[in-house]
């Protein structure tokens, strides 16, 4: 199988200097396709060995890429291939988002409120709108405590839970970079900053508010049928509700302000590291994120992130998993890149249409329906990729193939617990907290009853 996978690659390669993905075949897509396997699968068929070793697990799926990339192109071409992911992709995806995690992670929403069906729509409102502006990490990670407290005293309080996964941990995010991660992926990409909130304002008012009248309906009715329930003795009885940790709020206006410095300032300044080129605007941005998120570490009390339940664990095991993640991707986009020419030809005839042109709908779902299962991060490169993977144009003659993907990637995350990464997190939060989710399965069946048909309509009004 190696020698089918590497050979007719490595005469291409020294021909072209660079990853020859027309001549690549699929087996180079298959440690991308394991480590995303084994990330659905891992927390829920062998959750002991995955918790301990999921980063042995990523860098072995990662080192399936590398050294067969170093012996079919070479140490030095592959080294760059790699390297320049690393780089200019991967540190600054990771450095954002833990910066996130890191600032949000010192605001504590104190008190409690009583989560009638009005307080627990205006509760998910205020964390869909604040998911783009924090991420939907951070606004789950800020809100789901006060979500749970205020609903602690009600039997039927599971649906909350799940339609705050919908809403806040994934559609909330779709209006800039900083809300989900595959925007901030595009962005890397040159997307500019402002685009999604120019070009999805009206998909995601549309789904989101759909979701939350839906939601709103259903909570009416349990809250009236629970009318009739023994009551429950309140946990957590109402009281003033506090916002502490003020300082890290202008933290999070610093992060914004970096990222938009590094879209606007170009002084065309570049460093060359292990032979990848880095701009100098982008190193300053990360420079200041990080800076940012040290700052937080400083002004923020212990007690407002204990009382967060706030740990470096799921940041920690974010950053080993898109290591591999990105790495992996690497032959992958290559063979995206060929098009026609290359092996995942069919994909790319089944998203073009008979006169050639891209069929927005099948990137909607084709992008959400493996966001679903798979990490919409990557998911979203492979099809931005797919779609010719020039920013300038998806920005403008190809707006609306972009807007497809980028709806797709983010509204779907929220199909499955493993679709997004706060979905998984918001749900062993609640299980501890004593709410009765649904498993794997049936919180599918929910999300196939509420979030399938309003896709559907969604997906034939705007793509």
């Amino acid at each position: 199988m190696v020698v089918a996978m590497l050979l007719p690659a490595q005469a291409l390669a020294a021909e072209t200097h660079e990853l020859a993905g027309a001549s690549m075949s699929l087996w180079w897509g298959l440690p991308f396709a394991g480590l995303l396997l084994s990330i659905a699968t891992g927390p829920l068929l062998f959750h002991h060995v995955w918790e301990h070793h999921y980063g042995k697990i990523a860098a072995a799926w990662a080192a399936l890429v590398v050294v067969p990339l170093a012996i079919a192109f070479g140490m030095p071409l592959a080294s760059e291939a790699v390297l320049h992911t690393l780089l200019t992709e991967y540190m600054s995806f990771i450095i954002l988002l833990f910066a996130l995690y890191t600032i949000s992670g010192g605001i504590l929403v104190a008190g409690n409120i009583h989560g009638t069906p009005l307080v627990n729509a205006g509760l998910l409102l205020v964390g869909a709108m604040l998911a783009s502006v924090i991420g939907t990490t951070g606004a789950s990670m800020i809100l789901i405590r006060p979500m749970l407290r205020a609903n602690d005293n009600r039997p039927l309080n599971a649906h909350v839970v799940i339609f705050f996964i919908f809403l806040v941990s994934n559609i909330g995010g779709s209006l800039t970079p900083l809300g989900d991660p595959p925007l901030f992926v595009g962005f890397l990409r040159g997307v500019d900053f402002f685009w999604t909130t120019a070009n999805l304002w009206r998909e995601t008012l549309f789904t989101g508010g759909l979701v939350l009248i839906v939601f709103l309906a259903i909570d009416i009715v349990l809250h009236c049928r629970e009318g009739g329930a023994p009551k429950i003795t309140d946990p957590t009885p109402d009281t003033k509700v506090r916002i502490r940790g003020l300082a890290n709020l202008p933290l999070l206006a610093g992060v914004i302000g970096a990222i938009l410095l590094s879209a606007a300032w170009k002084p065309g300044v570049r460093f060359p590291v292990l032979g990848v080129s880095l701009e100098l605007q982008n190193l300053v941005r990360d420079a200041i994120i990080l800076g940012l998120a040290g700052l937080s570490l400083v002004v923020s009390y212990k007690s407002h992130r204990k009382a967060n339940g706030f740990t470096w664990g799921p940041i920690a095991e974010v950053a080993k998993l898109f290591a591999g993640i990105f790495v992996c991707i690497v032959p992958v986009i290559a063979i995206l890149r060929a098009g026609h020419d290359g092996a995942l030809a069919p994909l790319v005839a089944l998203v073009t249409s008979p006169t050639g042109q891209p069929n927005d709908l099948a990137y909607f779902w084709l992008a959400g329906g493996l966001s679903s299962f798979l990490d919409n991060a990557p998911t979203y490169l492979v099809f931005f990729e797919l779609a010719g993977g020039d920013p300038q144009h998806l920005m403008t003659e190809a707006a609306s193939t972009l807007a497809a993907i980028s709806a797709g990637a983010v509204f779907m995350g929220a199909n499955t617990y493993i679709g997004n990464a706060p979905n998984f997190m918001v749900y062993a939060i609640a299980r501890h907290r004593g709410v009765k989710m649904p498993g794997f399965f049936g919180y599918i069946v929910w999300s196939g009853l509420v979030l399938v048909p309003v896709f559907l309509v969604a997906g034939f009004l705007f793509f």
